[in-house]
């Protein structure tokens, strides 16, 4: 039986992230345990270590079929190559033919900074029981400053503040002060963004001069491989610091690297065993006793469910799946600051947050929305489900919160869009009447899907005519304005109408339903 303290291959990978470390075979459906990594000199004997990455140094991508069989025999969880552009296609048919899982390296990163990543991965996926311990980026933000010669942050990549130095003497303005008191940058888009863009493009230490009201920075970019894990930043107060100043720089971001590795892989099994415990609560009400404690909630508090979405038109695409991963990651960041570990959870390309009761709801809701759309470049939209008494009626909320997206969606596409149930209630009850038709085929076809059909077939307009009829109140002249023709040739369209297809305008019954079926005639699919 498997040690469930082992770390699983998948979970390694999903902590390096796919631009570091990405499988070139199939992940099998059983659970592949990892337990280290070793680094292998081609034309050296393989050495028997089962349960561990094998990091194939040197290997042909054409000619390693005999390391992957051996690989395979001995037990390894997996074997990594850099393909440099050659095409790794027979080897990845050998791995998969072996039942060994074959990955690709990031070619920018060596290969003892990818050792010391996945050996960084592996030590907390084991270790971190809850939270992740912040005190050793703490102590190389301290380690940097005395190095290099200045007050330093260590930041994630979305600005926020993870550690900061604490050497007396070091002078500080007054943006970093407000930075360390909130742990975020300030929002100052005139100035910090085109420095972040500069960290972006450049391999090196940056020099930045001050800003108004603040003082030189150096700042570096920390990676791991072509993957931005966050920067460093580094206040010039006397703007002296020279080029060994610079250096010192620049190779600390190799050593920032793994411990960013770390504090995010622990963070990313905590917020995953929180997303876990949302779901099964989303999924089965009922387990609130046990999930609540786990969740740092009353059972009896009042809640309400956020969701947000990525609006994109084909919910395959590739694109949309990596934006709403992201979205996911924004949504928990901002969730967490606010308030707590309470949980967000991404099912079925919708993410969902668990809010305590609170004024703010709308607005914090509507912030992250914005700062999504602004971070991922892609149309968000969020819908703020009603505050529930207690987890027991989460799926009450919930349904509110998917009932608002589905109602924004109908919608034509802006930036961003955010609401709240009472704020689209006329929307969402027509989504809800739609579903309630489409669902009840044994309702008389002629109102409605038949006026369509007619249309289509005999390139008439009475189903365009009725509407603009009943969406005027039934006045003849504004709805020959609408369409532009005259008031007769309304008269004479509704007549035939009536005796077309057997409805009787005058029956407010019939007028209702029928222009709840031409209304929502796209949506039906009719």
């Amino acid at each position: 039986m498997l040690d469930p303290e082992i770390p699983d291959l998948g979970q390694v990978l999903d902590a390096l992230g796919t631009s570091l470390l990405r499988p070139v075979t199939p992940l099998p459906d059983r659970r592949v345990p990892v337990s280290g990594v070793l680094i292998h000199e081609r034309r050296t004997p393989l050495p028997p270590a089962r349960d561990t990455i094998l990091l194939a140094v040197g290997a042909d991508p054409a000619e390693g079929k005999d390391l992957v069989v051996a690989a395979a025999d001995a037990g390894y969880a997996g074997l990594v190559v850099k393909s440099f552009g050659e095409p790794v296609t027979e080897l990845a048919a050998a791995a998969e033919g072996a039942g060994l899982v074959l990955l690709a390296a990031d070619e920018a990163v060596a290969w003892h900074h990818l050792e010391a990543m996945i050996s960084s991965a592996l030590a907390p996926t084991v270790r971190v029981p809850g939270a992740p311990a912040a005190g050793d980026l703490f102590a190389l933000a301290n380690a940097i400053a005395g190095m290099v010669g200045g007050a330093t942050s260590i930041e994630d990549p979305h600005r926020r503040i993870l550690a900061y130095s604490t050497v007396p003497g070091q002078p500080i303005d007054d943006g970093r002060r407000q930075g360390i008191l909130g742990l975020q940058v300030p929002h100052a888009p005139d100035y910090y963004d085109e420095q972040y863009q500069a960290l972006t493009h450049e391999r090196r230490t940056c020099r930045f001069p001050p800003i108004p009201g603040g003082l030189p920075r150096l700042g570096v970019a920390v990676r791991a491989g072509s993957e931005i894990l966050g920067s460093i930043w580094v206040v010039d107060a006397e703007d002296n610091l020279d080029e060994a100043a610079e250096q010192a720089l620049f190779d600390a971001s190799d050593i920032a690297a793994l411990h960013l590795l770390a504090a995010r892989t622990a963070v990313d099994v905590v917020r995953r065993r929180r997303a876990d415990l949302l779901r099964r609560l989303l999924a089965d009400p009922s387990s609130v006793t046990a999930v609540a404690p786990q969740l740092g909630l009353e059972p009896d508090a009042p809640v309400a469910v956020a969701a947000f979405t990525v609006a994109s038109a084909d919910t395959e695409d590739v694109l949309a799946a990596h934006a709403a991963a992201r979205l996911a990651d924004l949504v928990s960041l901002h969730c967490e600051a606010h308030y707590g570990r309470h949980g967000c959870a991404l099912i079925d390309g919708t993410v969902y947050a668990l809010l305590p009761n609170g004024p703010t709801h709308r607005e914090l809701v509507a912030d992250i929305a914005r700062r999504a759309n602004g971070a991922l470049r892609m149309p968000v939209q969020a819908g703020l489900g009603s505050v529930v008494k207690g987890l027991r009626a989460i799926a009450t909320s919930r349904a509110d919160a998917d009932l608002v997206l589905r109602t924004l969606s109908e919608r034509p596409t802006e930036p961003c869009q955010v609401a709240t149930i009472d704020e689209v209630w006329a929307g969402a009850t027509l989504s809800v009447l739609a579903q309630i038709l489409a669902t009840h085929e044994s309702l008389p076809r002629r109102l409605g899907p038949a006026v369509r059909a007619h249309d289509a077939d005999h390139g008439t307009t009475y189903a365009p005519t009725i509407l603009a009829y009943l969406d005027t109140n039934g006045d003849i002249a504004a709805a020959s304005t609408r369409l532009s023709v005259h008031p007769n040739t309304i008269r004479y369209r509704l007549s035939r109408a009536e005796e077309i297809f057997g409805f009787d305008l005058a029956d407010p019954d019939e007028r209702l339903v029928l222009w709840l079926r031409l209304r929502l005639g796209d949506q039906l699919g009719w």
